[in-house]
């Protein structure tokens, strides 16, 4: 029998897009079309001159969803890349991809209003108990609730189907024989 609070569950699915101005306004609206949620805009907290930002400048808009709409997105936007990630986007706790161009996505038709834009896929995982870490009074250590990325690739490969490319090792030929 399995531990349940061995478990890894995906916690939640963040879809992201960067940029100003009209850009923002556009990246708006594709995320609510693509997630059918309402989408926030995020503000910048520091002056960064070389870029012109300045605190409270609207630099990006994100969706978070959670429960099964996350499982539903992930299913969505995975057959996007193919169903294909490289072992370098996958890290302890997440994995994260970009979605070059939206039309790749299935069943996702071309915004006239919107035109060409791509977005980032962000997709976290947890174990049961994780909220002790996040708890301000008498914080855990709940090093163990780690999912590492191992566990991500086993998870991905199946739930979802997912190839991973691995990094192929150059091999050296000794040619002083």
């Amino acid at each position: 029998m399995e531990n349940k609070m061995k478990e890894i569950r995906l916690e939640k699915v963040i879809l992201n897009i960067g940029g100003v101005a009209e850009k923002l306004d556009k990246g708006v609206i594709l995320l609510e079309h693509i997630s059918e949620r309402k989408a926030i805009r995020v503000k910048a907290t520091k002056r960064i001159p070389t870029w012109n930002v300045r605190p409270g400048l609207e630099v990006g808009t994100k969706v978070t969803l959670r429960g099964k709409d996350a499982i539903k997105m992930v299913e969505k936007l995975l057959p996007a890349i193919d169903n294909t990630l490289k072992e370098k986007q996958i890290q302890n706790n997440c994995f994260s991809f970009g979605i070059h161009e939206y039309i790749e996505i299935p069943g996702i038709k071309y915004l006239r209003e919107v035109g060409i834009m791509g977005f980032e896929v962000t997709v976290v995982f947890s174990r049961a108990g994780k909220a002790v870490e996040k708890k301000k009074v008498k914080r855990g250590k709940a090093r163990r609730l780690t999912v590492t990325r191992e566990e991500i690739e086993n998870y991905l490969i199946t739930k979802f189907n997912t190839n991973i490319l691995r990094k192929q090792e150059k091999i050296v030929e000794d040619d002083s024989e």
